[in-house]
């Protein structure tokens, strides 16, 4: 088993849920079987990829805010909105932002999901050049599992539904910075209420840690994994 700690947006991670989310794994008994790399102690390996990306002319230096580039496609923003590319044909100074965007070449990335069957997306059409650090210096999340899921050679990647459109364009990055087979995707439906919203610890839903001081054993948590059925 492999842990890895995604830490790479420092304004939103606080040590507590680190150490929230080791107590629950050993208490179900995850034992990690290698050393557990934080994102946030990788930035040398990330601007190693992101210089070899910016002299290939794969990665550029970005000034956009986001309501520029709401403005610009017409609406609200938000992760789904696709970057028009502004910078990429316009010469900014990479001493006036921290910001950093990989091109996205025109083209369609096909794989076959285990969960969800036969996939294409067009990366370039669904998003655009996406940011691979922002302006705060903060390396995004579809650059930093990129690089870890390469350096660690993952080879499969079980995660939410809600995170499928993620899929093309990682496998593109993956590329641009050598990696030639993609892992595998496993993409589960999520966990709901019966509003059909997603679970969420901020709206106070049932995490393990309720489940344990609820009197439920960790073999009784884990049974309820093996219930879930497959398309």
């Amino acid at each position: 088993m492999l842990l890895r700690i995604e830490d790479h947006d420092r304004t939103r991670c606080k040590p507590e849920y680190e150490a929230a989310i080791l107590e629950d794994l050993d208490w179900l008994g995850f034992v990690p079987d290698a050393a557990v790399p934080r994102q946030s102690e990788r930035g040398a390996r990330y601007a190693e990829v992101l210089a070899d990306l910016e002299a290939r002319g794969l990665a550029y230096p970005c000034d956009c805010s986001r309501k520029e580039i709401a403005a610009e496609a017409g609406d609200r923003f938000n992760e789904e909105t696709r970057y028009p590319g502004r910078c990429r044909s316009q010469q900014v100074d990479p001493s006036t932002t921290l910001a950093r965007r990989v091109v996205m070449a025109p083209g369609f990335e096909q794989f076959e999901d285990l969960a969800l069957g036969s996939q294409e997306q067009s990366p370039s059409d669904q998003c655009g050049d996406f940011l691979i650090r922002d302006r705060f210096g903060n390396w995004t999340y579809q650059f930093a599992v990129t690089v870890d899921d390469f350096d660690q050679d993952v080879t499969l990647v079980v995660r939410g539904e809600d995170l499928l459109n993620s899929t093309g364009r990682q496998m593109h990055l993956a590329r641009l910075i050598g990696r030639d087979i993609p892992p595998r995707f496993f993409h589960h439906r999520l966990l709901r209420k019966q509003s059909g919203a997603k679970l969420s610890k901020s709206d106070g839903d049932t995490g393990v840690r309720e489940l344990r001081a609820a009197g439920m054993r960790a073999r009784d948590v884990l049974a309820r994994l093996t219930d879930y059925p497959v398309a």
